[in-house]
């Protein structure tokens, strides 16, 4: 199975399993992990998410054997792969409304690169890097990460990673703000799980909302950001979590978050 998917506490984790071919993206998977992020957004029972492939990577990008047993053939699926597979994946990862975590166990590369920077937040293990590899198969850049990466780094740095395709470890990833944390190897999954199961127990319609503000600043100008922060504000206000919010911190104890 090129997807492995496991519920716990609120949270569904989703591995790529392709390990001998370090979960390289074939159709198979970008076509089932494309259905299992619209079926995370879908299930009320699932409240946050995480990311993370099996074996020694994340996520090598795209497969290229399969790419280019295709081009010898002349089908023209490989340079469709990008607005049928890609572009949607992309579209439901970012719009997700649920938090989601990227355990980056490995390398990952390209399109498996572009995977984690579309999270909202990224677990590295020590020995993880990161490469963006198109420039090096003559390629330009896809899966969303001529917009994540400068998001997260700045234009120049991100320039400068795309034109030259030099690895990143998770140390100069984090110093970079590529990653939010570090931790050692081994630990990657467990340290964003239990990061997960944390924002899973909290008030997950108003992550919701947060993040849907955040999305639509991010490509706007200052008018259409604050009109976003006042009609999700707004619609977050209405929420049975805020109230419980306000009446504990007025009987000054802990709330109990639904997701309602």
């Amino acid at each position: 199975m090129p997807l492995l998917i496991d519920d716990a506490d609120g949270v569904r984790t989703i591995t790529l399993n392709r390990p001998e071919s370090f979960n390289s993206f074939t159709v198979e998977m970008k076509e089932g992990l494309l259905t299992a992020l619209h079926e995370a957004g879908q299930d009320p029972a699932v409240r946050a998410l995480v990311l993370t492939g099996a074996g020694k990577a994340f996520c090598a990008g795209q497969d290229l054997k399969e790419h280019i047993a295709l081009l010898e053939a002349d089908d023209p699926a490989p340079l469709e792969t990008v607005r049928k597979h890609y572009n949607p994946m992309l579209r439901a990862l970012t719009g997700l409304p649920k938090p989601v975590i990227a355990a980056v166990n490995g390398m990952a590369a390209g399109a498996g690169a572009s995977l984690a920077y579309a999270c909202d937040l990224r677990i590295a293990a020590e020995s993880a890097k990161f490469l963006m590899a198109f420039a090096n198969v003559g390629l330009t850049a896809d899966s969303g990460a001529s917009w994540t990466l400068p998001r997260l780094i700045g234009y120049g740095r991100a320039m400068e990673l795309m034109l030259l395709a030099q690895p990143v470890t998770a140390p100069e990833a984090k110093e970079l703000g590529m990653v939010n944390r570090v931790v050692p190897d081994g630990e990657a999954l467990t340290a964003a799980q239990e990061l997960a199961a944390r924002m899973a127990a909290g008030p997950t319609t108003a992550y919701a909302k947060l993040k849907e503000a955040m999305l639509i600043a991010a490509g706007s100008d200052l008018e259409a950001a604050l009109e976003a922060e006042a009609r999700t504000q707004a619609e977050a206000g209405q929420t049975t979590d805020h109230r419980e919010a306000v009446a504990a911190f007025v009987a000054k104890r802990k709330p109990t978050f639904t997701g309602t």
